[in-house]
């Protein structure tokens, strides 16, 4: 049984990940600024702490009891346009939060693992060469962001303290995040891939997400940056080809660069990028993805 410390616990990464260390008999400690809307969501063996994990407090001294200490939190991306004031308090809601959750392992006395959340828009634009953990980091507003983010979590290694950060792909699940979003348009008939279509679409079964997290908990030789996708990622056009046949809908109406920047802003850069992703750290540690295959995982979800 591990304590597991938990900040970003109630969004959808961090409820599936709590509700399977439940169920495997880890005992959670969940990091939230408003406790009773937790404890609403959360499985009640959880232990829910009120605080918000930018803004130090007395919280900071719970992490360094634990075994494992997984930070999630963060404002979402695409939430409103990149404005500057956005734009600040996306970078330091991931940031504050991580300085914070370092500050409190600083003098651990015993071995923890520290795993922080991480993106794929790392490495900007790709184009079609692979990108391994090795890879450069690209351009552009979240790769700088990611880069920070990064180097700020890379802060709590020590003696004691493992540290790993989850370059995550865009996580599939039917209950939110990216997919019931991306349907949206395909219900109304207006589906239709973005820009020319032959961007990569680093993609990552919401299982599989959960799998690879416990896998890493318990390998030692995961350390750094990991990558979190599958190992084949298909291009935008084909993802959007698998999903329309598993929805029955036509997928003819794409939608042009420019359509999308004049409708998204900046933000239509990150979904115009290439990221052939590879998580080569996962695969030469053993890690066997059981939902890899785009239309198996798609007939799961829809």
């Amino acid at each position: 049984m591990l304590r597991v410390f938990v900040a970003g616990g109630t969004g959808l990464v961090g409820r599936h990940l709590i509700k399977r260390l439940v169920s495997r008999g880890d005992q959670v400690i969940c990091l939230s600024r408003d406790r009773e809307s937790a404890l609403k969501i959360l499985p009640p063996e959880v232990e829910v702490i009120e605080g918000h994990p930018v803004i130090p407090g007395d919280w900071q001294s719970r992490p360094a009891e634990c075994d494992a200490v997984i930070n999630l939190a963060g404002e979402p991306v695409f939430d409103g346009f990149w404005t500057k004031g956005r734009k600040r308090k996306i970078r330091r809601s991931r940031l504050s939060s991580t300085f914070n959750l370092v500050e409190s392992v600083e003098h651990c006395d015993h071995p923890l693992i520290f795993i922080n959340a991480s993106a794929v828009g790392f490495y900007g634009d790709g184009g079609s060469g692979a990108l391994s953990e090795v890879s450069q980091p690209g351009e552009g507003f979240l790769a700088r962001l990611a880069c920070e983010w990064e180097h700020t979590a890379q802060q709590a290694e020590s003696e004691n303290v493992r540290v790993v950060m989850l370059r995550l792909g865009i996580v599939l699940a039917a209950d939110g995040g990216a997919l019931p979003k991306i349907i949206k348009p395909f219900n109304w008939g207006l589906g239709g891939k973005l820009g020319n279509g032959r961007q990569y679409f680093p993609w990552i079964h919401i299982q599989d997400l959960m799998d690879a997290i416990l896998f890493i908990l318990e390998n030692e030789a995961c350390v750094g940056p990991v990558n979190v996708s599958v190992p084949t990622p298909p291009t935008q056009k084909e993802f959007t080809h698998a999903l329309a046949q598993r929805l029955d809908k036509p997928a003819r109406f794409p939608v042009p660069r420019f359509v999308l920047q004049m409708v998204m802003g900046e933000r239509a850069t990150a979904l115009l990028q290439s990221q052939r992703v590879v998580p080569n750290v996962l695969k030469i540690n053993g890690f066997r993805f059981k939902l890899e295959d785009l239309d198996e995982a798609l007939e799961d979800l829809i």
